[in-house]
């Protein structure tokens, strides 16, 4: 007889494993990957190198996982794999261990430690990586001068102490040399065809207020002479070499295109003549990506390229799904989808016979698959939380098509509980971004809010990347109007279907979902609490104090706030804040330098002064979405957080009170 399931609790949390890295051998019959765990006896996350044979699905532990032990990169030769570890102090370094057993070997002995994954040159004899070439760290208690323009970055804190740039050191051991000297934060590094160079994407400028925005660069490891390859041209978020050393691939997109804008894949010659697309005719555009609520791998600055030059293979965001297309370098355009299907495929690699990628689902976090090049003979090789979900209910999923204010239509998902009857108490879960888009990707909120009997309802509201241009750009100007009616519309969608119980609602949401929690309860008194995490609530301040603050928030909104006072104010969720009777929990990171404390402490404290019943919970040394992999007491604290305060007000069906 067959164990009966049981609904997903709180503390399922840390039962699951993370596959966080790959990376398919030169011959690609093997890949490594990296695997998080919880020691729930120690409370401590660590990270083991595994081993797959990609043809027989035989597995073999090739670190220990007593530390965290990440971002395995083999030798042109398959003999050997460079990681980095944190396995000999506090901070990561670079070692290198043997395939066919052995000790691992310690490369770096960097005071800050090093960063990014290594990468090997063609001929295998030295290895580029990145580090902080400051030695000693500053001391924070002396007075401090800053001179750029954005100065505090989240999850890196002040700049000037923690930018890296590009080392390279023998693979046999030696001394590490700097290649570029400046003040960016150069990462990525990638070694032309005939290892005389190194493409990289350099951030954090010193003097642009956009410096999350990669220019690609590359660097003569002869001369150091540095030249720059898109910075004129626009925006690269992922490249790789083409085979002839004249060329990269490239996603990305010419400055003039608009914030939410599609991405499209790119031919750029190093000669700097205009680039060519390769993708035009592709709706969605490449890349990007779903929200999970889960530590996942974030979105690769690279991809393949076939050995001819011929062919890329890159990720494309199709509504609520990720799939991996083929993309011809040359040309008529042509592209095609080769792994398709209700999921999130994103790919880690290539040889000329293999594709390797991660997929995840509504239901899993997600396992390692491969295919052959057009998509056949797929076979999954991971299965690293199988047996733990077998035990666990998976939640009804139904999926929405429903027409927005304007009648457009728009896309979402309802998950109900396998146990008790419709209509279900009802939370809304809003995506951040607001330019991203929830899906068939692990959202562990949503399970454990179906788990404990509620239905959960994810929307892609306009703005949302997936479905073109025209949806995506939508709210320029406008935030508050649309993308609000689409949820409005998503909730009276469920409502109608009998899914949904009107008297029981809650909303919630991380940054732009953040926002949104905050601007719907100054507009309606429908839903019953509201837990906003890390939200934007006032444009004008967020102008000044958020490190992405005077780029993001002009291209939103279309201008400066001296310029545009009006839409400023229109847009901020703090100037209705004071009509707000929904009772609210902020949750707030403490190091958020991406919506920092004060966007919520000036709701906080409007909500307080109108007498609504609202609280804080605040995360000491947190930055933006923490609550996703930040330290495991921060993730913790959070979902019981948003669970209780559900729990203690959408179950009331008295409603609310002041």
């Amino acid at each position: 007889m067959a164990n009966k399931r049981r609904p997903v609790v709180q503390e399922d949390l840390f039962q699951l494993k993370h596959v966080l890295q790959a990376a398919l051998s030169p011959d690609g019959q093997t890949a490594a990957y990296a695997v998080s765990t919880v020691d729930n006896k120690s409370d401590k996350e660590c990270v083991a190198i595994w081993l797959v044979d990609v043809n027989t699905g035989k597995q073999r532990q090739l670190t220990a996982g007593n530390a965290v032990d990440s971002s395995p990169a083999w030798s042109p030769d398959g003999q050997h794999i460079a990681f980095i570890s944190t396995r000999r102090e506090d901070k990561p370094q670079l070692f290198v261990i043997p395939v066919g057993g052995g000790e691992a070997r310690q490369l770096t002995y960097f005071k800050q430690g090093v960063g990014g994954t290594p990468v090997w040159s063609p001929d295998g004899k030295t290895i580029a990586f990145t580090a902080c070439p400051i030695e000693e760290a500053r001391d924070v208690t002396k007075p401090y001068r800053v001179k750029r323009f954005v100065y505090r970055f989240n999850a890196l804190e002040y700049l000037d102490d923690v930018v890296q740039t590009i080392y390279v050191i023998p693979s046999d051991g030696g001394e590490a040399r700097r290649v570029i000297h400046d003040q960016c934060m150069n990462t990525g590094p990638k070694w032309s065809p005939d290892g005389k160079s190194l493409l990289y994407s350099a951030t954090m400028l010193p003097d642009v207020d956009d410096p999350a925005m990669p220019r690609w660069r590359v660097v003569d490891l002869i001369s150091e002479q540095v030249r720059e390859v898109t910075a004129s041209w626009g925006t690269g978020y992922a490249a790789a070499w083409m085979p002839d050393g004249q060329h990269i691939a490239l996603v990305g997109k010419p400055h003039d295109r608009p914030i939410g804008a599609k991405a499209d894949l790119w031919v750029v010659s190093l000669d700097g003549t205009t680039p060519e697309c390769r993708t035009a005719s592709l709706k969605e555009g490449v890349g990007g990506g779903l929200q999970p609520d889960m530590p996942f791998m974030g979105f690769s600055d690279t991809f393949p390229v076939s050995p001819d030059g011929s062919t890329a293979y890159v990720d494309v965001q199709i509504g609520g799904t990720v799939q991996i297309y083929r993309v011809a370098l040359s040309g008529k355009e042509e592209f095609e989808a080769v792994i398709t299907g209700d999921r999130s495929c994103t790919l880690m690699g290539a040889s000329d016979q293999h594709l390797l990628y991660h997929v995840s689902t509504m239901q899993s976090p997600g396992d390692l698959f491969c295919a052959e090049l057009n998509g056949k003979n797929e076979r999954q090789l991971t299965a690293v939380n199988e047996a733990f979900l077998a035990g666990l209910e998976q939640p009804r999923v139904e999926h929405l098509l429903f027409p927005g204010s304007d009648g457009v239509q728009v896309e979402g998902w309802l998950l109900m509980p396998r146990h008790g009857e419709a209509p279900f108490p009802t939370i809304l879960v809003i995506h951040g971004g607001p330019h991203g888009a929830f899906g068939h990707a692990y959202h562990f909120d949503a399970q454990m809010l179906c788990g404990a009997g509620y239905a959960v309802l994810m929307i892609n509201h306009r703005a949302s990347t997936g479905y073109g241009d025209e949806f995506s750009t939508a709210i320029t100007g406008d935030w508050g109007n649309l993308d609000y009616h689409d949820l409005m519309a998503g909730v009276d969608h469920v409502i109608a279907k009998g899914w949904a119980d009107p008297d029981r609602l809650g909303v919630c949401g991380l940054s732009g979902g953040g926002n949104l929690s905050c601007w719907i309860v100054g507009q309606t008194d429908r839903f019953k609490a509201a837990v906003p995490e890390n939200p934007v609530t006032n444009w004008v301040s967020f102008y000044g104090v958020s490190d992405i603050g005077v780029w993001f928030a002009t291209q939103e909104l279309g201008g400066h706030p001296h310029e545009i006072p009006e839409i400023y104010a229109k847009c901020s969720p703090i100037t209705y804040a004071h009509r707000c009777k929904t009772p609210t929990l902020l949750i707030q990171g403490e190091n958020d330098w991406r919506c920092p404390p004060e966007q919520s402490e000036q709701f906080y404290t409007t909500l307080k002064a109108n007498r609504c019943i609202v609280e804080m919970l605040r995360l000491p040394n947190s930055a933006h979405a923490a609550s996703l992999n930040g330290a495991l007491a921060v993730r913790r604290a959070h979902n019981e957080a948003l669970l209780d305060w559900m729990n203690r007000y959408v179950l009331e069906k008295t409603g609310n009170t002041r």
